[in-house]
């Protein structure tokens, strides 16, 4: 099986049993108690199949989690000085690993269905499944104090996708912790989302705010979001672990040239149809236009670029509320005060939104009326 597995472009293979994550029902409810999975609704629903594998599916007896390097093929932290352009989370900048992933465990599974004689179920990120306590039950690695899985072999760029067998299959032994004194990762993060080494809290996750947070994004996070328009790599590109990882071999999950470092001035400019059309087959594709304006806007206000800040001013008359918000904190950012005044008779003085009219308050706090309690929730 592991040489099938190799075929198809896997590069780890490991198995462990349903009922080998006993912890995760412990720490699961308190994470979520903490409310350190901010908005993420959906780690709530099911949370009890979440955090114990063997409700999701009785009759499964063993568990095999398989990992795809997907690695960058350059320091993804150098791109943080490119201003004037964005930077996407290595994953993001290659073809949905939902996508690709899926098909092979589709494929790889039914080749053990058929060898076994038993039914198999496989997820990758589509069901309620904590594939990394799972992998390292399974040796494929160890949860490290970023909460990434960490592999002396692949370093922590893998890929994870886990196929439920009613087959009885010989396990791997864990693989135990090997971080050590090592706290890079934490020192890494612009936003301290760690409030411990282990412990990862969403509110502050520069991923969550790019990618699964909705509204506009709180005050104290922008400056350190910098240029980062969906995900953040900082803590994984640090790991001195990734002196093993490999950049991915899988020609479906080749990073695409055009996603390395794209200009916010074009991007700013997308529409709906463009924004469908140029990031067509990628995760950011999910995230919706909107939201990545949202945070092309923050870049911008970053950027420090004069040049951009027409495409900021642009953007005040957005229809979506969020956007339009976050180019008037770019502007705030990049123009001189008598053309903010400009800019708020022309766009602020008639804004419908709440939230908006906050952000120019934040501005121009003598140019309007305050605004009330509900309206400053962004500050």
């Amino acid at each position: 099986m592991e040489a099938r597995a190799r075929k198809l472009g896997f590069d780890a293979l490991r198995v462990t049993r349903p009922d080998a994550v006993p912890l995760t029902r412990e720490r699961l409810p308190a994470w979520l108690a903490e409310g350190h999975h901010a908005s993420m609704d959906w780690m709530e629903e099911r949370a009890d199949q979440r955090a114990d594998p063997s409700a999701l599916w009785p009759e499964a007896r063993s568990v095999i989690v398989l990992g795809m390097n997907a690695g960058p093929e350059a320091d993804p932290l150098a791109l943080l000085a490119q201003k004037e352009r964005g930077t996407i989370a290595t994953y993001a900048q290659r073809r949905d690993y939902h996508e690709v992933i899926k098909g092979k465990l589709k494929e790889l599974g039914g080749f053990l269905s058929a060898r076994s004689g038993k039914p198999v179920k496989v997820f990758c990120d589509t069901a309620p499944v904590m594939e990394k306590p799972l992998a390292q039950a399974a040796g494929l690695g160890w949860q490290g104090k970023h909460t990434v899985l960490l592999s002396r072999e692949h370093g922590n760029w893998l890929m994870l996708g886990a196929i439920f067998c009613v087959a009885e299959l010989p396990v791997d032994p864990p693989e135990t912790d090997h971080c050590g004194s090592c706290r890079r990762c934490l020192d890494a993060c612009p936003t301290e989302a760690f409030p411990a080494p282990f412990r990862l809290d969403a509110r502050r996750c520069i991923a969550y705010l790019t990618i699964e947070h909705a509204g506009p994004i709180p005050t104290e996070f922008r400056e350190k979001i910098g240029n980062r328009i969906f995900g953040c790599d900082d803590c994984l590109a640090v790991c001195p672990w990734n002196k093993f990882a490999r950049a991915a071999r899988e020609t479906r999950m080749a990073a695409r040239a055009d996603l390395a470092a794209p200009p916010l001035a074009d991007l700013v400019r997308l529409d709906e149809a463009g924004f469908r059309s140029f990031f067509a087959g990628t995760p950011i594709k999910r995230t919706g236009r909107d939201r990545i304006l949202r945070n092309v806007l923050i870049a911008i206000g970053n950027s420090g670029d004069a040049a951009l800040a027409e495409e900021a001013a642009r953007c005040l008359a957005d229809p979506d509320p969020v956007v339009r918000g976050a180019a008037v904190w770019a502007c705030g950012r990049l123009f001189p005060m008598a053309r903010l005044d400009a800019l708020y008779a022309a766009h602020g003085r008639d804004e419908p939104d709440p939230h908006v009219r906050a952000e120019w308050y934040a501005l121009l706090p003598t140019a309007m009326e305050g605004p009330s309690a509900s309206e400053t929730c962004c500050a």
